[in-house]
């Protein structure tokens, strides 16, 4: 056995073994876990079944880490992708009024764009294209539009005549809503407090313990009263009178609508999935690469086109199954702090995501207060791509901070990418900088597309 897994996985020549795999994939699972509660929390807000969405989440993270420790021996892990599940179920659903049937149309044709241009060059073409400061602004303004849908779900940012303003615990304790709602702000905000300081000091599987204290505490709530269950408020029990089983799949298995394929506004949607996918798994790869030491040394990835073939096929398998956007995680890197360097911890991570299947009823009783610290949390990880920006440089900061703050005030990840794009070109010439910034034919191919979707839509 010992053998076999050393010829499969090359575990001598990457200097690592069987028990440091094991326990780097534990870590890696450990660390990306709080997605099994959080997407189908997410995109069950689109009418989506939140058992089956569980199952799709658990099957795509598995199917995407198998097949990215087959095409690539790469430690690295997939699962749907935050950012893109909240693009998901608050712009293209709830923004722009697509079903979620024509929303995971979109990611499946996404997906099959994205093996396509995994097998060929294109993909470093767009890499390419796209300059820096641009790549990582769109990493910001994810990142500060997660954190402020973790706010709203939580329900500590709420809606008011000046568009969002705090919650208002003294209106809670009027109305006599405290026990059903004040609570879980409160909660929420201890769990963002908690999460915090679990992540500052490093503990493995900081995000997941944030999840399940901030849930815990609420459990306890609810035996002593001080959390009441009612109409708007669910037990936050875990209800296993069904038994241990896993949730069906039958109602998100391949439900596409194609009805709006051909439409200019579907193709938008669609290009802003693959757009931030392909960008995420990149930057996720160079960066869990250069700590596992992967790189060669021109400060490649070898075997760049498995790993991206891989994030392709998840993707398109996870739309089938039912869920948004499949991704690497860049929270593979604790895995290679463990020591991973083979896809023997993928494959650790994965069997942990096949086995996850059969606790649905802990993971779909988790409430929404206690995923919101998660979202906050990430955002911030997230957001920490600012300090890359050369703000010495105006003429690249200006677009990217247009990029960053479209993002929130738009509401839409799409719009910001756009924004950026736009005004990135547009400045640059201007300002007499394109030959100097050597935009791309592409980029300018780009502006045009965008400039024409907003003069048409």
């Amino acid at each position: 056995m010992k053998k076999q897994l050393d010829k499969i996985f090359h575990l001598s020549d990457n200097n690592t073994n069987i028990r440091t795999e094991l326990v780097a994939g534990i870590t890696t699972f450990m660390t990306m876990s709080y997605i099994l509660a959080v997407n189908p929390s997410l995109l069950s807000e689109t009418g989506m079944d939140k058992g089956a969405v569980f199952t799709a989440t658990a099957l795509a993270a598995f199917v995407g880490t198998w097949a990215m420790a087959l095409l690539s021996n790469y430690p690295v892990a997939l699962a749907p992708g935050m950012g893109l599940n909240a693009y998901f179920v608050y712009t293209v659903v709830q923004s722009m009024g697509y079903t979620w049937q024509m929303a995971l149309a979109a990611v499946f044709i996404e997906g099959i764009i994205f093996i396509i241009l995994s097998l060929s060059h294109v993909r470093e073409a767009l890499f390419n294209a796209i300059p820096q400061n641009l790549k990582n602004a769109v990493s910001v303004g994810v990142g500060i539009y997660i954190a402020f849908i973790g706010l709203q779900n939580a329900k500590i940012v709420v809606d008011s005549t000046t568009l969002v303003k705090i919650y208002s615990f003294k209106n809670s304790i009027d109305e006599g809503m405290f026990n059903r709602e004040g609570i879980t702000v409160v909660l929420g905000l201890i769990g963002i407090l908690i999460t915090s300081v679990l992540v500052i000091k490093k503990v493995k599987g900081n995000i997941l313990w944030g999840i399940l204290i901030t849930w815990g505490l609420g459990i306890i709530c609810q035996l002593t009263g001080v959390y009441t269950p009612g109409e708007g408020a669910p037990s936050l029990l875990p209800d296993f009178s069904g038994g241990i089983s896993v949730p069906s799949l039958a109602p998100t298995f391949m439900k596409f609508d194609f009805s709006q394929v051909f439409s200019l506004e579907f193709l938008v949607v669609m290009a802003a999935f693959l757009f931030v996918d392909m960008f995420d798994t990149l930057g996720a790869l160079i960066g869990i690469a250069g700590r596992a030491d992967l790189l060669d040394k021109d400060g490649k990835l070898p075997h760049i086109k498995g790993a991206l073939t891989a994030d392709a096929i998840a993707t398109t398998v996870g739309a089938v199954f039912g869920t948004s956007t499949t991704t690497t995680y860049i929270e593979s890197a604790s895995g290679v702090e463990e020591g991973g360097r083979t896809g023997l911890t993928a494959i650790i991570t994965g069997l942990l995501f096949l086995a996850a299947l059969f606790l649905s009823p802990v993971f779909l009783a988790i409430p929404s207060f206690a995923t919101a610290p998660a979202l906050v949390v990430v955002g911030f990880l997230m957001m920490t791509s600012i300090t890359k920006l050369d703000f010495e440089d105006m003429t690249e900061t200006i677009p990217c901070f247009i990029a960053i703050i479209a993002m929130p005030f738009m509401y839409s990840i799409s719009e910001g990418i756009a924004m950026g794009i736009i005004s990135y070109v547009i400045i640059n010439v201007v300002c007499g900088n394109a030959k100097k910034k050597r935009i791309t034919l592409l980029m300018y191919i780009l502006m045009a597309i965008l400039l024409i979707k907003y003069i048409l839509i």
